[in-house]
């Protein structure tokens, strides 16, 4: 399996996981497909309030998606 080093690589990852399209994430996050295709590319970094739409549409961790933080132990 590729390694998850970027916030593209892992958006791409958890999207695929949930077997939903670029489109259909776009629509479920209430952002444009152009974003979604501009963040799996890589080109840019996007604004927070994205990334906090996409991590909730996805159930994944802002931080995890971010920079790939795992959840600590308690």
């Amino acid at each position: 399996m590729k390694k998850l080093e970027t916030l593209a690589d892992r958006l791409r990852f958890a999207r695929q996981g949930r077997r939903l399209t670029q489109e259909e994430l776009a629509k479920a996050a209430g952002v444009g497909v152009a974003t979604i295709r501009r963040d799996e590319g890589g080109s840019f970094e996007p604004r927070l309030e994205t990334i906090r739409r996409l991590a909730g549409t996805l159930g994944v961790r802002v931080g995890w998606l971010t920079v790939g933080e795992e959840p600590k132990a308690e």
